[in-house]
């Protein structure tokens, strides 16, 4: 034991009785009858009690409803509790940027970069991935002009291969260069190869792959180039039911998505969100069209790049540390490097979050009240979770298709986490104490 080891645990055990005392059990406050103080003509929303979820996750989340919600005392309009949800796989099963990328690939709606150059879609693609896209889509179109993709499976593959395996057809690496806390590239990729459109064509071709991966049967196949990819999303009935009662009781609900900001809004709005509380990856305009230059946030600026080497910014979107420099920016005003750090202000911070992965996990740190894990066995997230330091995480299994129980157990005391340049190591908790490994529990 390290001589700051006691310490570090009594200093645990005193955080934790606060919050079974202030904020948990969060069913207790929901068990009250009525609302509280003059706010008993509003109405006071549960969650539907005929839908199914883990262990005591409904009713603590009623209780959350209950404290901070309308029927709470001092519930100040002006100050609306804020609920925080990742988009793919949170409040979705599978991924609307996969199914829309995929519907890009089938129908024809991917440019051909500037002077055929396909640095200026990403610097951090390889030599190998430039000179595979080169050899699969360089002489198939003009600049400018749309690749034909859904009649030339090799250069649709060669796409799809570097964007959802991080590698060229032949094995190689496709990325390098990047901080994995701050950027997925492909991610990015996908967001950059939207330039060349406007606003309203991506939404147009979001909303048309909605309705096409909405309509098709759980577990449907498409072939996109030379693989057979996923053609379905589902939104199940636990998450909007959720959505609706944070807002019904006055909750301000957000969505911070890895996804691009374009494709997810009409998604978001399709469950009662408006388009202007969705942060996803942004890029910049240029005549009216999208580019392939990020916007900037906290130290990092808006992004150039002359596709020959010289590039500023294009290294930071909503993803891990992201996530908490863009709710940062965007909800409380915060600029500059301040952005990237925990708020110290805990008014100003998100009250209850809601994810399922890695990327997920700063923003749902920062939140006050609850955090809401769906397990879908991400090792960094799910050793948080699961050490649940201050006593305000919940695990819940995916609503559909959930996971088996991870055999292993997770090896948070030795490499379960990941720095900066991408090395496996030990996860820390929120109080910066050594996570020993944590057994899979809640599927």
């Amino acid at each position: 034991m390290t001589p700051n080891a006691g310490f570090r645990e009594r200093m645990m055990a005193a955080k934790q009785a606060w919050v079974r005392m202030a904020v948990g059990p969060l069913a207790l406050a929901w068990g009250l009858a009525g609302c509280g103080g003059n706010k008993t003509a509003v109405s006071c929303q549960v969650l539907d009690p005929a839908l199914p979820w883990y262990g005591t996750n409904r009713t603590q989340l009623d209780g959350l409803m209950k404290t901070y919600g309308h029927c709470a005392g001092a519930y100040d309009e002006a100050k609306k509790p804020i609920a925080a949800f990742d988009w793919d796989n949170t409040v979705i099963k599978n991924d609307v940027g996969d199914a829309t990328f995929f519907y890009m690939l089938a129908h024809d709606e991917v440019f051909q970069p500037p002077g055929k150059n396909w640095r200026l879609t990403s610097h951090l693609l390889t030599g190998e991935a430039v000179a595979a896209l080169d050899a699969a889509c360089g002489a198939l179109a003009e600049a400018g002009t749309r690749l034909p993709t859904s009649s030339n499976p090799a250069c649709a593959q060669e796409l799809l291969s570097i964007y959802s395996e991080a590698k060229t057809t032949t094995g190689q690496a496709a990325w390098a260069g990047w901080n994995y806390r701050r950027m997925e590239p492909s991610y990015a990729w996908f967001a950059q190869l939207l330039a060349g459109h406007t606003r309203a064509e991506v939404k147009a071709l979001a909303e048309a792959a909605m309705a096409e991966n909405l309509r098709n049967p759980i577990d449907a196949k498409q072939t996109v180039g030379t693989a057979s990819v996923t053609h379905w999303v589902r939104v199940p009935d636990q998450m909007k039911d959720l959505l609706a009662s944070l807002q019904a009781n006055g909750f301000d609900v957000w969505v911070v998505s890895a996804s691009p900001q374009a494709v997810v809004e009409p998604w978001a709005q399709s469950v009662g969100i408006d388009a202007s509380h969705v942060i996803g990856i942004r890029t910049l305009e240029a005549g009216g069209r999208l580019t392939s230059n990020l916007e900037g946030c906290g130290d990092v600026p808006d992004g150039t790049n002359d596709g020959q080497g010289q590039v500023t910014g294009n290294s930071l979107i909503t993803y891990i540390d992201g996530k908490r420099c863009w709710i940062n920016k965007v909800l409380f005003g915060v600029t500059g490097a301040e952005a990237l750090q925990p708020n110290p202000d805990l008014s100003k911070r998100p009250l209850f979050a809601a994810g399922d992965s890695d990327t997920d996990l700063t923003f749902m740190r920062d939140a006050t009240a609850l955090r809401l894990a769906i397990n879908r066995n991400k090792k960094e997230l799910m050793c948080n979770a699961y050490r649940n330091d201050d006593g305000r995480w919940l695990i819940n299994p995916m609503f559909l298709q959930p996971r088996p129980q991870q055999a292993a157990p997770y090896a948070c005391a030795t490499a379960a986490c990941k720095s900066a340049d991408g090395a496996s190591i030990p996860c820390t908790d929120g109080m910066g104490a050594l996570i020993p490994d944590q057994t899979d529990t809640v599927f």
